[in-house]
């Protein structure tokens, strides 16, 4: 099995609409993008999905890939956000957003570039506390379930727990963060 993405070629023949370059594009790009999911979603399902989604992007959408050596980040974000998504729906499934609330633009961009930012700070934890911390925050299981789940006593899942939010806390704290809390 290939480890590397597809050559540069490829994905130009690809961006200009060769039917056999995106198949072999989209081909080569699953297990990367099977990779990435399963390190960012909280569930092997959900990681299957995302990663069928963000193959379904890849292929509508890679006439808008810019650059053909950005291939690896703009996938790594498709399915990030694809993940993001699926753990909001998990949170809270059967509550609608409001509709008679009135965002203005700016607030929407400013709600959402702070989701990338936690998102991104979530996606840089190792998996296993990456995976405590979206059961846990996310998902809102109960400590014990989360351990149980996972094979941990309750101590290790609330160490590994406690570690995980002291790290994103700690990015989102970092330079773009506001340090007067």
């Amino acid at each position: 099995m290939s480890t590397a993405w597809p050559d540069e070629r490829v994905i130009s023949a690809a961006r200009d609409g060769d039917v056999d370059s995106i198949a072999a594009l989209v081909s080569a790009s699953h297990p990367h993008v099977r990779r990435f999911a399963h390190s960012l979603c909280p569930t092997p399902q959900d990681a299957e999905d995302a990663a069928q989604e963000a193959l379904i992007i890849l292929y509508r959408r890679i006439g808008m890939l810019r650059a053909t050596g950005a291939l690896a980040s703009w996938m790594f974000r498709i399915v990030r956000n694809e993940c993001v998504r699926r753990a909001r729906l998990l949170v809270r499934p059967d509550v609608p957003e409001p509709v008679t609330a009135v965002v203005s633009a700016e607030d929407e961009v400013l709600r959402r570039l702070e989701a990338e930012r936690v998102a991104e700070a979530i996606s840089l934890l190792p998996a296993d506390q990456r995976l405590v911390l979206i059961m846990r925050d996310v998902q809102d299981h109960s400590g014990r379930a989360v351990a149980d789940a996972l094979g941990l006593s309750l101590p290790a899942m609330k160490s590994r727990l406690h570690r995980a939010r002291a790290a994103v806390h700690a990015t989102l704290a970092g330079p773009m963060g506001d340090d007067d809390e």
